[in-house]
């Protein structure tokens, strides 16, 4: 079984964490207002990665967590920083993860199944439920587009891998 990475995004990426959870990560999203001091403290504790556009904080992290810096100015620009920094891969799991509060999905049952809208239930599935919120996921139109996204910076980061191992040589 692959360690799966462990991430801790600040208060202003909850967008980027719902990415990550929708590639199948375990993110965390860090509350607002929560001192830099705890967001250090819980990314040792739990063994987490900090993602942050906070210079200082990245750099206070120093050797106290490992961190990440994001650069840029869109999920694009976030994805690709992320995946060359840490060599994550936007297609290891994709949908394992509740997109809102980050707990593991489990397979749906047939209680849950009658809660979303009759058309949806004649799709192939997977079927998945979050043992936390309640909520129930499928693979609607909306599923299709953003496993595109993820293929898209999969092949991204890829591709510009294999770029930079032609000329670091």
């Amino acid at each position: 079984m692959v360690m799966m990475l462990r991430l801790l995004c600040d208060e202003n990426l909850g967008g980027a964490a719902r990415w990550l959870r929708a590639a199948g990560y375990d993110a965390a999203l860090a509350a607002p207002g929560q001192p830099d001091a705890e967001l250090l403290a819980r990314c040792r504790a739990e063994d987490r990665v900090l993602v942050s556009r906070d210079r200082r904080l990245v750099q206070a992290a120093g050797t106290q967590a490992r961190a990440v810096l994001l650069i840029g100015d869109d999920a694009d620009d976030y994805a690709l920083t992320l995946a060359l920094a840490l060599g994550l891969d936007w297609t290891c799991a994709p949908f394992t993860r509740c997109l809102i509060d980050n707990a593991p999905l489990q397979p749906a049952d047939d209680a849950d199944l009658a809660r979303i809208p009759a058309q949806s239930r004649a799709l192939p599935g997977p079927f998945q439920k979050c043992p936390d919120c309640g909520r129930v996921f499928w693979p609607g139109s909306h599923v299709r587009r953003m496993i595109l996204k993820l293929q898209c910076w999969h092949d991204l980061a890829a591709s510009l891998q294999r770029t930079r191992g032609r000329c670091d040589t």
